[in-house]
């Protein structure tokens, strides 16, 4: 017997375990650090809307995230930035072996096996139109059709050994077909993450180039949005509501100053010593 849902996706990482405790804490354990990966190996490409982030071929991961691990750094969340892949209406290149993510996803766990890796699983930086699903020819979204590929995807970044994939695509339905396919291929304890958060447009299509905005009302909402879009981009120091398969809900904040708080913390934990 198969079971819809599998409780242990929210609890098979000591991070996810912390992240499920009912003690209110501040420490390093809450941090999910946004990365955006592109598929130029040895590049660093500044984001000017984003001071102080960049873009970064997987040969720089290691450079970058080590002080911050060092730092006490415990979740990455992974966005692939492809900039040289060949781009088409059902973005087959999301999961092929070379793209950036999965790319980012092997070379994290090997270098850093403790961090918790969570990667965004959209269409849109793969697809030719730049909307996360697959469109007929009047334009308008093929859903099922759509929800089945995103669970291909997300299937591809299990199996390269991420532990939460984390949709942010606007697919009804995309979820279910995740789990399914993650629990037919014995990947059902990876968790998965529906990321909300609330970011303006100009700071998201400068970080991956080639999304589409809201969209129309054939197409449906695009990746990046206004207030109270559903979005795997991580805002500035806001809440994601992360849980397992309908474990309990767990808040860990999702923020591009994840290096500053880690110092802070670091400080005022010197401190307190020192006291």
């Amino acid at each position: 017997m198969q079971a819809d849902s599998l409780l242990h996706s929210g609890y098979f990482h000591p991070v996810l375990r912390s992240w499920q405790c009912t003690a209110t804490t501040f420490d390093a354990s809450n941090l999910i650090y946004p990365i955006f990966v592109t598929d130029s190996p040895d590049a660093v490409e500044p984001i000017p809307s984003l001071p102080g982030q960049a873009r970064y071929g997987v040969n720089k991961l290691e450079g970058m995230l080590r002080p911050l691990v060092e730092d006490g750094l415990k979740c990455v969340l992974i966005f692939g930035v492809p900039s040289k892949v060949h781009k088409d209406e059902t973005g087959s290149a999301a999961d092929a072996e070379d793209t950036p993510a999965i790319q980012a996803i092997k070379k994290i766990r090997s270098t850093f096996p403790e961090l918790l890796i969570a990667c965004d699983v959209c269409l849109c930086p793969y697809t030719s139109h730049g909307h996360c699903g697959i469109l007929r020819e009047d334009g308008t979204i093929q859903n099922e059709t759509s929800c089945l590929r995103l669970a291909e995807v997300a299937l591809a970044y299990a199996r390269a050994g991420c532990h939460i994939v984390a949709p942010s695509d606007m697919m009804d339905g995309r979820i279910a077909a995740v789990k399914k396919a993650l629990i037919s291929n014995d990947l059902g304890n990876k968790g998965r993450c529906a990321i909300q958060t609330r970011l303006r447009r100009q700071e998201m299509l400068p970080a991956a180039p080639g999304c589409q905005g809201p969209g129309d009302a054939r197409r449906g909402p695009g990746r990046a949005g206004g207030s109270g879009h559903a979005d795997g981009e991580a805002g500035d120091a806001l809440p994601g509501h992360c849980q397992g398969r309908q474990g309990p809900r767990a808040d860990a904040i999702i923020t591009y100053f994840a290096p500053q708080l880690l110092r802070w913390l670091r400080e005022e934990a010197a401190a307190a010593g020192r006291n």
